[in-house]
């Protein structure tokens, strides 16, 4: 049997715990895992003066797969979040969240099963920031004044919104090469093309020429709005979307909303030289240390990493025992009980050892 180094990353506020728990599941999957455990995050910041560390980073790029667990961003102030910066240091291009129904999840909709391929890199999430006031923004502010009739004005802070053919290129034939891998019928362009016409614009111009190169999938283009409309609306209709990175953020929020929360809502961040996986949701610190909270969605962002690892039969099983645990509905955390103050709701362990007991049942069979 193969045996991997994959980089864990515990995180901060509840991702420790979780992290402990999804050890423990993927482990139980028979799959030969040795964990090169590497800390980031707000713990760190205060110990070492960064939140990423530079050995981190050499961690993931030795290794070239990592899963981590939820780390927090603060709002507005402090540090910029590591999450948008491991993407952006290891060139993890293509933010994958798949959206799908587990039955037992309290939801309004039923049978979703989307696809959010998000670009990862550019777009307003560059971090291309000039603070109001400054010399730099008075600079920008000037020599956008200077070739634009629209004009800025002097109390500005400013966001620079870049987006390029060769990573549209990219993304957008990552979401065709996984329509096509997994057998999906259609890509859809998500966009504000008919405001933002030269980057946007640019973005779906590139979009339906890579299209073309795939006339085995459908594919179609809506405007971000409309898109979030439809998806409320119509989420049957839709199949896997891709969309800069912005759009892709938020509409992966939505799409989680589709099938009960960001609990239940894995992703996986992947470039060529590398994979990291993870969960959507934050870190959630009030609840840190009270075995409280679901461990879904890094679990099932750790059966994405062994399917990426090519252990499609463990990444299965996995799936399976997690589905399995939340059908039945008995050891579930609060969040997922019908009345969340039900008292035989169980804790991230308690679940957690559920799944680890359901899966020993399906390797039994």
């Amino acid at each position: 049997m193969a045996k991997y180094t994959v980089t864990l990353i515990p995180g901060d506020g509840i991702g420790p715990e979780i992290a402990d728990v999804t050890r423990k599941c993927i482990d139980a999957t028979g799959v030969q895992i040795d964990w090169d455990v590497q800390h980031a995050g707000v713990d760190v910041m205060a110990k070492e003066g960064t939140p990423l560390p530079d050995r981190v980073l050499e961690s993931i790029r030795k290794n070239k797969v990592a899963l981590k667990s939820p780390i927090t961003t603060p709002v507005g102030t402090g540090f910029r979040s590591v999450n948008v910066a491991l993407r952006k240091e290891l060139d993890l291009y293509a933010c994958v969240r798949p959206c799908k129904s587990y039955e037992g999840v309290r939801s309004r909709y039923k049978n979703i099963d989307l696809v959010i391929v998000r670009e990862n890199t550019e777009d307003l999430y560059a971090g291309i920031e000039f603070q109001k006031g400054t010399k730099e923004a008075g600079e920008v502010i000037e020599f956008i004044n200077k070739y634009s009739p629209k004009k800025i004005r002097p109390d500005s802070g400013v966001s620079i919104k870049p987006i390029s053919v060769f990573c549209s290129e990219r993304i957008v034939r990552h979401a065709f090469e996984y329509a096509r891998k997994y057998k999906r019928k259609k890509v859809t362009a998500v966009h504000k093309a008919n405001i933002m016409k030269f980057s946007d614009g640019l973005f779906l111009e590139v979009a339906r020429e890579v299209a073309k190169k795939y006339p085995d999938i459908e594919f179609d283009d809506r405007i971000v709005d409309n898109m979030s409309m439809q998806l409320v609306q119509m989420p049957e209709l839709y199949d896997v979307l891709v969309l800069p990175n912005l759009y892709g953020d938020i509409l992966s929020d939505l799409c989680a909303g589709l099938i009960g929360g960001l609990g239940v809502a894995p992703g996986a961040n992947i470039g060529e030289k590398g994979a990291l996986f993870e969960a959507t949701h934050g870190s959630a610190p009030k609840y840190k240390g009270l075995n409280k909270v679901n461990p879904t969605a890094v679990i099932l962002s750790g059966a994405l990493m062994l399917e990426h690892l090519g252990e499609t039969a463990a990444a299965q099983r996995l799936e399976n025992a997690v589905a399995d645990v939340i059908r039945e509905g008995k050891n579930v955390t609060y969040d997922m009980k019908a009345d969340k103050n039900d008292p035989t709701a169980v804790g991230t362990k308690e679940m957690g050892d559920a799944i680890i007991a359901r899966m020993t049942q399906l390797q039994q069979r």
